[in-house]
């Protein structure tokens, strides 16, 4: 494999255009980590047009995989959760050409797990628990039980990443083995899921109103990015200005399903307003943050 790297290094080193190389083996025969291969090049560069190249190549008998991001594509990977084994390739990449130590900065950044980005990551795990939640609970009152076990599967697995979250760790690296110690609630859960005596339905069912019961509790602490965002201006946000927001706009996640559960738990207000096309008939809605003393009006009249 070092003849390789060297290969590539050699390559690259004259390429003005080079930010980062980075060097992932596959650890074990057949693992997914690299897709099978034998040994991940991962290209950073400043051109944006070679963004989302990849390639096969064998060399000496030996499969490489070349991928190619700039670094508005590696931002959406990390940050937006768009490749959920780039943590995994950033922990064990060997960095054979790093400028700037720009890779080896987000290496050392992503393993202290700043504020920030844990709040993004549970935003978006938080999303995708909702919505797998609902699309399960729809196939139980549609009668497709095997789809409804599927979904609640998959939110168990977005639930057990969200207690990670919250523990600082990263759920890509690690999920069920750390999770038994951290939070044994969710994994005994996965066992009634996955193991029980009881009847599928049955143990559909059970976790169905667990996961009901997290999703009201946890919505608060888990919305809290989205929240603090809304808060911090008097006008209310368009779903757009939300979306273009830096702080979401390289995360993969569903803020308008968001913004209406939180309408609907009454931590979000709908303000209605005339839309850029001036049609009195087809109101604009745009958000806002209810404060404590609205609730308190609220609640007393």
């Amino acid at each position: 494999m070092e003849h390789i790297k060297q290969h590539f290094v050699e390559s690259y080193k004259n390429d003005s255009g080079l930010i980062s190389l980075a060097a992932i083996e596959n650890p074990v025969p057949y693992n997914p980590l690299i897709d099978g291969h034998d040994l991940l090049l991962l290209i950073v560069s400043e051109r944006s047009e070679l963004a989302g190249r990849t390639e096969h190549l064998r060399i000496d008998g030996e499969r490489v995989l070349v991928r190619t991001v700039d670094k508005e594509m590696l931002n959406r990977w990390i940050y937006g959760g768009e490749n959920r084994s780039i943590i995994q390739w950033l922990e064990r990449g060997q960095l054979l050409i790093d400028r700037d130590d720009y890779l080896m900065n987000i290496r050392n950044s992503l393993m202290v797990f700043p504020d920030l980005f844990r709040e993004q990551k549970r935003l978006v795990e938080f999303a995708a628990y909702i919505r797998t939640y609902l699309q399960a609970k729809q196939d139980m009152q549609d009668g497709n039980l095997l789809d409804a076990y599927s979904n609640i599967l998959a939110g168990l697995h977005h639930w057990a990443h969200i207690a990670l979250i919250e523990e600082g760790q990263h759920p890509e690296l690690t999920v069920w083995r750390q999770l038994r110690r951290v939070h044994p609630g969710i994994y005994k859960l996965y066992e009634e899921l996955t193991a029980s005596s009881e009847t599928l339905e049955q143990r559909v069912q059970l976790v169905m109103l667990a996961c009901e019961f997290t999703v009201m509790s946890k919505m608060k602490a888990c919305c809290s990015l989205l929240l603090r965002t809304l808060a911090s201006r008097p006008e209310p946000w368009s779903i757009m200005e939300l979306q273009n927001h830096p702080v979401f706009a390289h995360l993969h996640v569903d803020l308008s399903l968001m913004l209406q559960k939180l309408v609907n738990r009454s931590f979000v207000r709908e303000v209605a307003f005339i839309s850029e096309t001036g049609d009195p008939e087809a109101l604009e809605l745009r958000y806002t943050v209810i404060s404590s003393a609205d609730s308190d009006r609220t609640n007393a009249g």
